[in-house]
């Protein structure tokens, strides 16, 4: 007889076996298999289908808001994961179609389930969930959910500590001050140790994402004035998400440039409370974001004024120690300048530093993928952190794409 070693089996009817086994083909002559799974033995006729798998993955997750960009996203990066599996998805508009119908682009990842809205949710047999949801609508669903689960919410509920910041920037009141107490802000390269231990994570803005990771280090190691810190950053139009808005119509956004949330933007409070963190007082920043004309991508231009008998190399050299271990933020050799184009769909974070013409001042220009390490991808990398696996586990194998 041949022999095929497996790790689990099922049947149409919805019995499974899991743990080692072989599939023995017996010497009958009407084909027969004998399915052998620790001391249980069946035959099976010819006609029944018998398939080999992988090992079923072990960390079930569930997608809130599977709709949207930062969902599609997930569910991209997910493919390639070595231990999480999607065993729930979520979409309120879209629920009972399947996920190719809305992104056709995931056309090819047939085992996902049915999107179903979220009131529906059964979260008994998932051990962790990414929520994807709107600001303002997270809280109460979190705060709903089973104790047990691992969390990373990617909206902004749960990002500012001071739940009076919440209010006057989102403009409403924070439905759970007690979640709020208990959630660690996930920009992972920063708070690396909180995130091993947290049930929530609160994953960062893009913007803010893109900021603090060049600025946390200098303002820490003193390298620069932490006032009139200006920065004028760049994002793709997916960073405006899904919803149809006539300012994010075609015609509105090709061949031109726009400037939006001037002064008010909300990531702003988000930025000021990483920055106030890392100097020990009260740091304000000028802040405008600009739409481009692209889908992804985010370049962020800051410029700053230099400590007193501080050099810019000595800048270069803070962020080339500060990140010389971390997989995921690069500081590109001198004088070479970060491009959108280099990140594009991978989970990396470019920086680099440059004099100023004007005397004691210096020009720092980082980039990332607003979807990815932006949101999604960072999303991953701390999920990755609080069940015990490999930060890079699923992201490594994402390589910028291209032209």
């Amino acid at each position: 007889m041949s022999a095929a070693t497996f790790n689990s089996v099922s049947c149409s009817r919805g019995c499974r076996w899991k743990g080692d086994g072989k599939i023995w083909k017996t010497n009958k002559p009407n084909g027969d298999y004998q399915l052998n799974v620790k001391r249980h033995s069946v035959v099976s006729p010819k006609g029944l289908s018998i398939s080999c798998s992988k090992l079923e993955k072990e960390v079930r997750v569930a997608l809130l808001g599977a709709s949207g960009y930062t969902g599609a996203e997930i569910i991209r990066l997910l493919a390639n994961h070595p231990s999480f599996g999607i065993g729930l998805m979520t979409a309120d508009r879209n629920a009972g179609k399947s996920i190719e119908s809305v992104f056709p682009h995931l056309v090819t990842q047939k085992d996902l389930p049915t999107l179903i809205s979220t009131s529906d949710a059964d979260f008994s047999d998932v051990d962790a969930v990414f929520c994807c949801l709107p600001h303002g609508t997270t809280q109460e669903i979190i705060k709903g959910l089973p104790h047990g689960l691992k969390i990373v919410d990617l909206s902004a509920d749960f990002r500012l500590r001071d739940i009076s910041e919440y209010e006057q920037w989102y403009g409403q009141a924070h439905k759970a001050p007690d979640l709020q107490e208990e959630a660690v802000y996930g920009l992972t390269e920063m708070f690396r140790e909180q995130i091993k231990a947290a049930r929530l994570v609160a994953n960062p803005g893009c913007y803010p994402t893109s900021i603090q990771l060049p600025l946390v280090p200098l303002i820490k190691a003193k390298l620069i004035r932490d006032q009139n810190i200006i920065i004028d950053a760049k994002s793709g139009v997916s960073g405006a998400g899904r919803g149809a808005k006539v300012s994010n119509l075609y015609t509105e956004l090709s061949e031109g440039i726009m400037s939006y949330g001037v002064t008010k933007h909300r990531h702003v409070p988000e930025i000021e409370q990483g920055l106030s963190e890392a100097a020990g007082v009260k740091v304000t920043v000028s802040f405008t974001p600009h739409l481009m004309p692209m889908s992804r991508g985010m370049q962020t231009t800051i410029y700053v004024e230099i400590a007193p008998g501080t050099t810019v190399d000595e800048l270069y050299e803070q962020l080339k120690l500060s990140y010389e271990k971390e997989e995921f933020v690069r500081v590109l050799e001198k004088g070479v300048v970060p491009r959108t184009h280099d990140v594009r769909g991978s989970n990396y974070c470019y920086m680099n530093v440059f004099p100023d013409r004007i005397p004691n001042r210096a020009i720092i220009i980082s980039v990332i993928d607003n979807l990815v390490k932006g949101a999604s991808g960072q999303a991953i990398q701390n999920l990755n952190i609080m069940m015990g696996l490999p930060e890079n586990a699923g992201l490594a194998s994402y390589l910028p794409v291209f032209p």
